[in-house]
């Protein structure tokens, strides 16, 4: 059953406290709990010697926060009218004060630093998961053609119609090889992780239906980018 109190900044409130806590180590049960926060918050301040079990309670409660909180208090206080405060929490039901101990946060809002070090943490698994952009190469190809009556303008269509990812056709131009003869030069542009020149060659090049305008194609230069 939730226990209600009232008016603890005031030595009325602080009797009806010190009387719950005969015989009490805690407020509720024999742990600090989060209703022990709450009243701890309420109090003013530490009860005079008047007060024996509520000054020995509020010292206990301060031994335990101060292990939470080992950083180096240096005293706040809070303006405000408390007395005008009172009358609207003892208004509230007691299923309500029930139901806020689940909601409650005991340590309060994030601190700037706390804030930026977990946006750190996000930003650093983010970079882990990010996978890494793979190499790029530059490519400059021979293709040839099986004969002077060879079509190079479908020949260089054919080439140029290969299409994968991470592929990228670039400027070409035909030169002379001897009787007749004319070769395609043409630039390329591959995804390392995408593309193998080998593979472009064998499997689309010089394979069915290509192979009908182009005999064979040379790798001439091999760059990293």
């Amino acid at each position: 059953m939730a226990v209600t109190f009232s008016d603890l900044h005031t030595e009325e409130g602080v009797k009806s406290l010190e009387n719950h806590l005969a015989g009490k180590t805690y407020i509720s049960g024999d742990q600090l709990s989060v209703d022990d926060v709450k009243v701890y918050a309420a109090v003013s301040g530490k009860p005079s010697d008047a007060f024996p079990n509520a000054s020995r309670w509020f010292d206990c409660v301060a031994s335990h926060l101060a292990k939470s909180f080992p950083g180096k208090a240096v005293g706040v206080s809070i303006g405000g009218s408390v007395a005008a405060a009172a009358p609207a929490q003892a208004e509230a039901p007691a299923a309500a004060a029930a139901d806020d101990d689940d909601d409650m946060d005991l340590f309060g809002d994030e601190t700037e630093e706390e804030k930026k070090a977990a946006e750190e943490r996000e930003a650093a698994k983010k970079d882990t998961k990010k996978p890494k952009e793979s190499g790029k190469s530059s490519v400059l190809m021979e293709v040839k053609p099986w004969d002077d009556e060879t079509d190079m303008k479908k020949l260089e269509e054919c080439v140029r119609a290969v299409e994968m990812p991470g592929l990228l056709w670039g400027a070409s131009k035909l030169v002379p090889v001897g009787y007749g003869i004319k070769k395609l030069t043409i630039m390329l542009t591959i995804v390392d992780d995408l593309v193998s020149p080998d593979n472009l060659i064998e499997d689309y090049l010089t394979s069915e239906p290509n192979n009908e305008y182009i005999q064979s194609v040379d790798i001439v230069a091999f760059n990293k980018i």
